[in-house]
């Protein structure tokens, strides 16, 4: 195992994980340094079919979150190879997983099955809708956005509820997965002991709600979808422009002061119904009136060259190309080439570290292209286990070598 330059470099995880949150939260922990092993059915993760896209004959989805991991193929059934799921477990630092509620434990590869010869492992559970009741049901992303209320609060007001163009769901469990990891080894630190971390997908969706969620809970009014007007803030949307729509998000009065005048509608900050972001959004309806008869009378790019000078926030309602091209272009180096045969090139990760950067050492490995490595490296990891086993009794004995 050589040595990576990020903060988590000497940890290693056992990835059991599939599909989206699971991989997401172990791929975030090897871009920071961890050696990731993704240890897989014969057939594969089941993104690695998930196409189109491709690239070199391989889904695009897969390749998203699979980077700066190890590969083997352990079919768990198979006695021989679920010795080999146990003791990489056994010797790894973090152990993910999201298969169905209860699989690991049936596979004697539970929290309790483990953490006996394994005390200091953290062990990150990821299911659909928890433990109880809901073990289950499967967990997957765009039902989950149905369920939580997400989707009840996307779309216009008199359409369709509509998805998230990404499985929000699956990214928010993981972002979460992999905190909870985090920060059961800062406890690891003190306490020496590893521990169990749950999180489901349908919680981590209703955290993600955020406002919408603690307005409900604060006051029991339910919110419902406004398309892309916001619930609480005014102007804050996208609006009609001579060639196209120009996103603006008004925050506060003295921002609101300075979009009147960008505008050159000084008057709009002297009317009493605008006066406040309160007043505004009960009259948003004239004020988005007035708004859009200006902004029609000019392109899109006058527009927005003016508000940013003004100090008001805006911005064009970009492709994902553009929005790539956008961070290119204010140095943000959103691009990156992944070492080995395919000449990937991949999303950067966006954590920047002054001390211990994040490093790309390995492009996603095809199904079981690490084993030998993953084999030897068992094998040493027990060697150094019984060398220091030995040292220590040595140690006690008397005569021995003392401190």
């Amino acid at each position: 195992m050589h040595a990576r330059s990020g903060p988590l470099d000497g940890i290693v995880v056992a990835d059991f994980a599939r599909v989206l949150a699971g991989p997401l939260a172990t791929m975030l922990l090897a871009d920071l340094g961890a050696t990731v092993i993704k240890i897989e059915h014969p057939r594969g993760d089941e993104t690695r079919t998930w196409s189109p896209p491709t690239f070199e004959g391989r889904a695009t989805y897969y390749l998203s979150v699979n980077r700066n991991k190890r590969a083997i193929a352990l079919d768990l059934a198979n006695p021989a190879d679920l010795a080999v799921a146990r003791r990489i477990a056994e010797r790894a630092d973090v152990l993910v997983e999201n298969l169905r509620v209860g699989a690991m434990a049936r596979w004697g590869l539970g929290y309790e099955d483990l953490c006996e010869a394994n005390p200091g492992l953290v062990y990150v559970s990821i299911s659909g809708f928890g433990d109880g009741p809901g073990a289950s049901l499967p967990g997957y992303d765009v039902a989950v956005q149905a369920a939580s209320g997400f989707m009840d609060l996307t779309g216009e007001p008199d359409g369709p509820p509509t998805k998230a163009g990404v499985a929000i769901v699956d990214v928010e469990t993981g972002l979460l997965a992999a905190v909870g990891a985090l920060a059961a080894l800062h406890a690891r630190e003190r306490t020496g002991r590893g521990q169990h971390v749950a999180t489901n997908l349908l919680a981590s969706a209703l955290f993600g709600l955020v406002n919408q969620v603690g307005g409900y809970l604060a006051t029991g009014q339910v919110p419902h979808r406004l398309g892309n007007v916001h619930p609480s803030l005014a102007p804050y949307q996208p609006f009609a422009c001579q060639d196209g729509p120009l996103v603006i998000a008004v925050g506060n009065d003295q921002q609101f002061a300075r979009l009147a005048e960008a505008l050159e509608l000084g008057e709009l900050a002297q009317d009493p119904r605008f006066a406040t972001n309160e007043h505004r959004v009960k009259h948003r309806s004239a004020l988005v009136d007035a708004l859009t008869a200006r902004l029609r009378t000019a392109p899109r790019d006058h527009w927005l060259a003016r508000l940013l000078a003004a100090g008001v926030p805006a911005a064009p309602i970009n492709t994902v190309a553009e929005g790539i091209e956008l961070a290119e272009s204010l140095g943000l180096a959103p691009r990156v080439t992944l070492p080995g045969k395919l000449g990937l090139v991949s999303l950067a990760n966006p954590l920047r570290f002054s001390q211990t950067p994040v490093d790309y050492v390995a492009e996603p490995p095809d199904v079981d292209a690490d084993r030998d490595w993953v084999l030897a490296w068992i094998e040493e990891e027990a060697r150094g286990r019984s060398d220091a086993a030995s040292s220590s009794r040595s140690a006690s004995e008397p005569g021995g070598p003392t401190s």
